[in-house]
């Protein structure tokens, strides 16, 4: 896989440390809820269990973002690693509802399938020092497209593991959650061997003087304005998360494992090479227009997949609206560390991440009920597609004038 100049070798380990790490999320993406269903949990305490371990999630992450700037990036990326590690182990040992509900909260657990602690924050303030300002939508795009991939072939491998496996009853996905904790540790190696390079220049500015809110200064009002939007978008896709979604099509259509595990590598492979495509398109109309005119499509699409009579017609519109729904993930990323005070990238990206981890954190709760009371239901999908139709017009009637350097 090419990857943009300069390839250097910090760079590489943050893309590998994204491989492994979005690999070992595809995998409880799909296996997470379907677990918790063959322990025996109704969809009350599946959503509550879900809505928690985002919670603390959201705890984590911004505690840790908030302070990497000063106390060192490599040191929070190995924290979370750490916590990585606790989470899948403790997933796998036990069955007790509390045990479990532990494990999720104070460990680092991706319901979702997608980025979850202080990785993504602190990963993203690293890159955007290796390049220059012309070059950094184009990073994100590979890095972004690396993370779906891997979540693509995470995904398709536990789904074939799963059914291949002659382990009995839940000890299959005991033996994935196993598989996750593993990948924590390793994640914890990968981040010893990045430089001091990926550190906030002595002249970044970090010891300036001033009161700060969640370690930010100068760019506190901007952030905080993009948190409560990003919030919205995320509140709206915590109704269908990866998790629900595994659920919902097996037990509307019948989907097994390895169906199941087939269509999130699709959905998440199409969803990376869409960022790439992102990077020509917001050069020519910016990155705010390219964030909303192909997020407020997708949503349609998004609103039609409950609407389709079979099987293989709600995965084609599922993989149809992955061709545009994630063109504003490098975009979005790319924005926020360029409007943004360099010295205050891990902490803008930290507040801008648990903002949608917290939104994100709110709709399970309700759409477990939703989605346990009548399977067939669409009403999760087209709650979500309102949501985050809002977001995309709020956002830009809001930011269409600020605008990043390279568009100045």
């Amino acid at each position: 896989m090419p990857l943009p100049s300069p390839a250097a070798a910090d760079t590489r380990v943050l893309i590998a440390s994204r491989l492994l790490r979005m690999f070992a999320y595809g995998m409880l993406g799909v296996v997470l809820v379907l677990y918790l269903v063959r322990l025996g949990f109704d969809g009350g305490k599946i959503g509550l269990l879900l809505t928690l371990t985002l919670l603390g999630d959201v705890v984590i992450s911004l505690w840790l973002t908030a302070h990497a700037d000063r106390w060192g990036r490599r040191k929070t990326l190995i924290a979370g690693a750490v916590l990585m590690a606790l989470g899948g182990a403790g997933m796998a040992a036990s069955d007790n509802f509390l045990v479990l509900v532990v494990a999720a909260t104070i460990g680092v657990i991706s319901p979702t399938g997608g980025e979850v602690g202080p990785f993504l924050s602190v990963e993203q303030a690293c890159l955007a020092q290796e390049v220059a300002d012309r070059n950094r939508t184009r990073l994100f795009a590979w890095y972004n497209l690396a993370g779906y991939l891997a979540s693509a072939l995470g995904a398709l491998a536990v789904g074939w593991f799963l059914s291949a496996s002659h382990f009995d009853g839940t000890t299959a996905y005991r033996a994935v959650f196993w598989a996750y904790a593993v990948c924590g540790v390793v994640l914890g190696v990968l981040a010893l061997r990045l430089s001091v390079a990926v550190e906030v220049p002595a002249t970044g500015g970090v010891t300036a003087t001033g009161p700060t809110l969640l370690g930010l200064r100068e760019s506190r009002g901007l952030v905080m304005r993009l948190s409560a939007l990003f919030a919205l978008d995320s509140f709206g896709g915590g109704f269908v998360l990866q998790s629900f979604l595994a659920w919902w099509l097996m037990q509307k259509f019948g989907a097994d494992e390895a169906v199941l595990g087939t269509v999130f590598f699709g959905t998440n492979l199409l969803s990376g090479v869409s960022g790439l495509a992102a990077v020509p398109l917001a050069r020519r109309i910016g990155l705010i227009n390219t964030m909303v005119w192909t997020h407020l499509p997708s949503n349609v699409l998004l609103m039609l997949v409950p609407l389709m009579p079979t099987l293989p017609l709600a995965i084609a519109v599922l993989l149809a609206r992955h061709l545009l729904s994630q063109m504003d993930v490098p975009t979005r990323q790319s924005y926020v560390n360029a409007v943004v005070s360099p010295s205050e990238r891990a902490a803008a990206n930290g507040a801008t991440s648990t903002a949608k981890l917290l939104g994100t954190a709110i709709g399970p709760v309700i759409a477990g009920r939703l989605f346990g009371a009548a399977a067939v239901t669409g009403l999760p999908f087209f709650i979500c597609g309102v949501l985050k139709s809002s977001y995309d017009l709020m956002l830009w009637h809001a930011f269409r004038q600020t605008k990043p350097p390279e568009e100045r």
